[in-house]
């Protein structure tokens, strides 16, 4: 199985589409949203690009989320459930927000990712335990 996140930059935050692929074959499609590069500072960048280990855990509040190994210079570094990644509110400080597609949901002139609940489940249900993220 392949998991591959192909993002394009802007001002104000990170956009992404995630591909899941078994060989040749498309399982599962979606958008991803993050903060904007701001050369990998931490709570304030988005990732670098590269490959990570994934591993689905249970976060001390309950909810569901899969960490990244082995980012450089960065730590706990989830995939989870959010909409916002820049304006009035922002769901993230360096993680990655899975949606169903971009929108600006709160009107302050940014993208937003929707149903991030609904596509983290799906991909809760696709990927195993263990997995590699390939960021571009």
């Amino acid at each position: 199985m392949k998991s591959i996140i192909s993002r394009s930059y802007n001002k104000n935050e990170t956009l992404g589409t995630w591909m899941i692929m078994e060989g040749e074959k498309p399982l599962f499609s979606c958008k991803t949203i993050e903060l904007p590069d701001n050369g990998n500072q931490k709570y304030f960048s988005c990732i670098t690009e590269g490959m990570y280990w994934m591993t689905k855990i249970q976060r001390k509040n309950g909810d569901n989320a899969f960490l990244l190994s082995n980012v450089p210079g960065r730590s706990e570094i989830l995939v989870h459930k959010g909409n916002y990644a820049a304006g009035k509110k922002i769901d993230t400080e360096g993680c990655i927000l899975p949606g169903a597609y971009f929108v600006d949901l709160n009107d302050d002139g940014n993208l937003d990712v929707a149903e991030s609940g609904k596509t983290f489940d799906r991909l809760w249900n696709i990927l195993p335990e263990k997995s590699i993220l390939h960021i571009l």
